[in-house]
């Protein structure tokens, strides 16, 4: 039995890259973006010891004998933090057995955990921490109910290690697909939610082995997944779109006042933010929605996000799921910029873009102060060694990252996209048939 063990722990240990030492390594002379919201500054320096940032800013003291990257005419930023995507529970779309992202036909729902599903040598990863992506939160999507599970916080480091957070948060749906999960109307699904959480709530108060009431309508598994949801331990994310959907999400706070509710969509939000503002719920929005394309959403703009900021609403961009990648967020960012030279459009200053796509989704997230040990989405003293070195400004296009590294662990660019690249930008035509010789 013993040598099966070995074999097995061998087997396993080949089949998972091992994790790399962090390195000691200071960035110098490139235009840095801290990702707090302030405004990048050039001839800067950022200095990573032991996995963590030690300083970052203009004029600072080089620890003797470091490793040293000249960075001049390049940029150094905080990794990307994207927020709500399905990285690593799917590999290709239209093959099922690939596909981990909705369990359509179980029997639970909120005690559904992406954990289990993840997979850290997925291509998605790669290819997006290629993009200068290095932290995520992952959520199921919505299968046979409003309830679709709890999402976790990865980090996008090439080994087996991938997450910081399990059961992170819950994450629910209202608006038009929450009715026609709930039985086909709003007024359904509101109840769903309401009895969920109060019998959520009954069994948080319920002594261990006691009966549970013969009307519940819950598995025991899901209403105990929704006990640290009542109690204002996990944050509850809830997709809501239309302006009256967002009050009606607000207003669960006073039925419910420990629930700490994240907005998600929300793309009529710039009709109500002074509400949202008001009741300090953040949101994590697509900012290039302006069609309306559904019922809920007649009031969409580009301006959303702009106008949700100017009242005082903190929002994340994200929604990264399907074919929308991470490591499109610094075009869409660069969009919210652009639309500041559009007449009558608002959209945000370049620290503003890009905070939302580093520093805020990880507040949000619950990564962007000290909890756990960890501030993440900033380069600043005390924060993860996440860093990127891109060869120009990132939110312009033409712009890519040239490395990369993740708690101070320089991360290989090895995707399969990569490699496909490499095979064919140079073939060897010498024996190609006469066909091609024209």
């Amino acid at each position: 039995m013993k040598r099966i063990l070995a074999l097995t722990a061998a087997l396993g240990a080949l089949a998972c890259p091992l994790a790399a030492s962090a390195q000691n390594i200071a960035i110098t002379n490139a235009t840095l973006a801290k990702g707090d919201g302030s405004e990048p500054v050039e001839g800067a320096s950022v200095v990573v010891q032991n996995g963590k940032v030690v300083a970052a800013g203009v004029g600072i003291a080089l620890p003797a004998g470091i490793e040293t990257v000249d960075g001049t005419g390049k940029w150094v930023t905080p990794g990307l933090y994207s927020a709500l995507t399905d990285l690593g529970l799917w590999d290709v779309q239209a093959v099922g057995d690939s596909n981990d992202t909705a369990a359509d036909e179980s029997p639970f729902n909120a005690s559904l955990d992406v954990v289990p599903a993840l997979n850290p040598s997925s291509q998605h990863i790669a290819v997006s921490r290629e993009g200068g992506v290095t932290r995520a939160s992952v959520t199921p999507h919505p299968g046979n109910s409003i309830f679709s599970g709890q999402g976790a916080l990865i980090d996008l480091g090439a080994d087996a290690a991938i997450v910081d957070n399990a059961r992170a948060f819950q994450f629910v749906v209202l608006g038009e697909t929450g009715a026609r999960l709930a039985g086909g109307s709003r007024v359904a699904s509101q109840v769903v939610l309401r009895n969920a959480l109060r019998e959520a709530k009954a069994l948080v108060g319920t002594p261990a082995g006691a009966e549970r009431a013969s009307d519940a309508m819950l598995t025991h598994a899901d209403a105990a997944a929704l006990g640290p949801v009542v109690k204002g331990e996990q944050p509850l994310y809830v997709m809501a779109e239309r302006a009256s959907d967002i009050r009606a999400v607000l207003a669960l706070k006073s039925e419910f006042p420990a629930l700490k509710l994240v907005l998600v969509g929300a793309t009529e939000g710039w009709l109500v933010a002074p509400e949202i503002a008001a009741s300090g719920v953040p949101v994590i929005t697509a900012p290039m929605r302006d069609l309306p394309e559904q019922f809920e959403v007649l009031g969409s703009t580009q301006s959303n996000i702009g106008r949700m900021v100017q009242a005082g609403v903190k929002v994340a961009i994200g929604m990264f799921a399907g074919d929308n990648q991470p490591r499109w967020a610094t075009e869409q960012a660069g969009n919210m910029v652009a639309l500041t030279r559009m007449p009558g459009a608002t959209g945000l200053t370049w620290a503003q873009a890009f905070a939302a796509i580093t520093s805020i989704p990880a507040e949000i997230s619950g990564m962007g102060g000290k909890d756990g040990g960890k501030t993440e989405g900033v380069l600043a003293p005390g924060a993860v060694g996440d860093v990127v070195l891109w060869d120009g400004d990132p939110l312009e296009l033409s712009s890519a990252p040239v490395s990369v590294w993740i708690d101070g662990v320089k991360q290989p660019f090895d995707s399969h996209q990569a490699r496909l690249r490499e095979r064919y930008q140079n073939l060897d035509r010498t024996y190609m048939p006469k066909a091609y010789d024209w």
